[in-house]
């Protein structure tokens, strides 16, 4: 096999997205309070950012998003991002955690916001659109509607096409609770429960809202459950599954993003109903997605962190031959997130000889 036949590609696509963290090192533009919480500042730096790409990485054709979500063929300059804040840390702040942004990378919130906590004590789903912060950004969104030559894109969405973004119950069970919650699956398994329950409703509740007062109409769902590779078959179908099929009958089509090696939890994910994407690690066997799934089912991947932090060209040619192999002409999106320990030099040669263009 050479470089110039690479097998099977005729239905592989290549996407690339950019971190804050890259855009804070060549730009020197600072992720404060205020980008996130000042539309018009928000706008600008935005802007800026893409142009930036444009200009100097027009082969890239990458988007300045965050990773896996916005898509450069749904983004314009005259789209707003309201908040722009990743789903889980606005959860998070409405319990009270503190917004805790960073000048040079992504925003966080004060771990274990809701640890040791009595899970009486959370608020009912529905009354979470009357929180100050929900006010805020909704108001937001209707002084951007006032000027009919802007668009907003509401908080829990990234671009105009109708997919909204949530984190997926047990990501965000870990991000409230800690990293006991691994252990309370087996010690507490309804406390779990009954956390990630509420957080499945206070998404439903909350994409609704901002979908409704931006006019958007829900397409899909992207799902982000980071962390549902690092539990076993059983406590998947038992802890995640239920929520995951709840977002796809409350709001529509899912896409589950699953970061790590995920071939354990593959059969059963295609017991889930309306899962109709899937978006994983590297490390993930394309083959065995390939079996289960079919090929006309579709997936995106992206290379291991590790190959793209390396420089090894030779490592991630390897990987892409073995993957477009396993990949067997499915529908298949490459993507990566372009971060600024990535040797350049190496991604350009990658994507190029990828590309069937160097």
């Amino acid at each position: 096999m050479t470089d110039n036949n690479l097998p099977e590609r005729e239905n592989v696509q290549f996407e690339a997205s950019v971190s804050k963290a890259f855009m804070a090192q060549v730009l020197g533009v600072t992720f404060d309070h205020a980008y996130y919480f000042d539309p018009s500042l928000r706008s600008e730096t935005d802007i800026k950012c893409q142009a930036y790409l444009d200009s100097f990485y027009p082969e890239l054709d990458a988007l300045y998003t965050e990773s896996n979500l916005g898509r450069k063929a749904y983004w314009d300059k005259k789209q707003i991002l309201i908040g722009g804040i990743q789903p889980n840390l606005i959860v998070g702040m409405l319990l009270g955690a503190d917004f805790i942004p960073a000048p040079g990378g992504d925003a966080d919130i004060t771990p274990a916001c809701w640890a040791g906590k009595s899970i009486k004590d959370l608020p009912q789903p529905e009354t979470l659109v009357a929180h100050p912060l929900i006010r805020v950004l909704s108001q937001q969104i209707r002084m951007i509607q006032a000027d009919r030559s802007l668009s907003a894109i509401p908080p829990f969405f990234w671009d105009a096409s109708g997919r909204a973004a949530v984190h997926g119950s047990l990501t965000t069970a870990q991000k409230f609770l800690g990293e006991g919650v691994f252990i309370d699956m087996l010690l507490d398994p309804d406390r779990v429960h009954r956390v990630m329950r509420w957080i499945c409703e206070a998404n439903i509740v909350l994409v609704r809202h901002f979908a409704a007062l931006a006019g958007i109409k829900i397409k899909s769902v992207h799902v982000g459950e980071c962390s549902s590779c690092m539990v076993g078959t059983g406590e998947w179908e038992t802890f995640v599954s239920p929520t995951l099929e709840r977002i796809g009958r409350e709001l529509g089509p899912v896409r589950l993003h699953s970061c790590g090696p995920s071939d354990h939890i593959l059969d059963a994910l295609r017991k889930v109903e309306n899962l109709r994407s899937l978006d994983l690690g590297g490390e993930t066997s394309l083959s065995q997605v390939r079996g289960l799934f079919g090929h006309d089912f579709p997936v995106s991947i992206a290379p291991p962190v590790k190959l793209l932090a390396s420089g090894n060209l030779d490592d991630l040619k390897a990987w892409t031959l073995k993957a477009l192999a396993d990949n067997q002409g499915g529908r298949l999106v490459i993507l990566y997130h372009l971060e600024p320990q990535y040797p350049l030099a190496t991604i350009r040669a990658w994507l190029g000889w990828a590309k069937g263009i160097g």
